[in-house]
């Protein structure tokens, strides 16, 4: 999976060259013109790293850097693209916790230099799968949906990851039970399979009575739809 990076920027065409730059070198863009649509985005997709400018409308960037330091702390990474280019700007967005600061106006190949290195310091912090403001993170057995943490049971969190890892794949009530209970010598009803999905659909759904991330499939078994 690629990495995914924000790019929080209310120039247009800086924000378009940035775009074209980190999509050339293989990354997924995702795009805020202002500190409350940054918040928003982040909370839907979770990227691994910020190219944050400081000076937004609605909410600044050293705002919603604490805002994002708040949150995820070492698990995302933050490099301020910015204007302000004394010393105590830079020692202050350190401080605030940016891992890198370039200041304006830069070199497009220089700050994919910074980017390249940055993501190998604190790459593996990101490790998780999200898919519409839903984030699980296996390492840590956590999942957040937006902004709020769930607590799942060790069946309830195995069987979200599966799902996830395989989304779209229409996956039978026998591969669900041979993943969540692979050593199990007494045979696993399909209907122990029903109750923990439907356990996790009270979680994770809107309705859960109509549910639209865990999908039946009539006569087949169960798909994770992302679109």
């Amino acid at each position: 999976m690629k990495q995914n990076i924000l790019v929080v920027e209310d120039d247009e065409m800086i924000r378009r060259l940035v775009k074209i730059y980190l999509e050339k070198a293989g990354y997924d863009v995702l795009e805020a013109a202002d500190g409350e649509e940054a918040q928003e985005v982040f909370l839907t997709h979770r990227p691994c790293l910020i190219i944050l400018d400081l000076m937004l409308p609605k909410l600044s960037g050293e705002e919603f850097c604490k805002w994002v330091k708040e949150r995820a702390g070492y698990e995302v990474s933050v490099i301020m693209l910015s204007a302000k280019t004394k010393v105590e700007d830079r020692i202050n967005g350190l401080k605030i916790g940016a891992d890198d600061y370039l200041p304006k106006p830069f070199d497009p190949d220089e700050l994919i230099a910074h980017v390249e290195a940055v993501l190998r310091r604190t790459g593996q912090f990101c490790q998780k799968l999200i898919y519409d403001g839903l984030c699980i993170k296996p390492r840590k057995g956590e999942v957040l949906l937006y902004d709020d943490e769930l607590h799942l049971t060790k069946h309830e969190f195995n069987l979200l990851y599966y799902f996830m890892e395989n989304p779209n794949v229409v996956l039978s009530r026998e591969k669900l039970i041979d993943q969540l209970y692979p050593n199990v010598d007494k045979t696993v009803l399909d209907r122990t399979i029903d109750a923990h999905i439907k356990k996790l659909r009270s979680k994770i759904e809107v309705n859960p009575s109509t549910p639209t991330r865990i999908q039946t499939v009539r006569g087949m078994g169960y798909k994770f739809v992302h679109e």
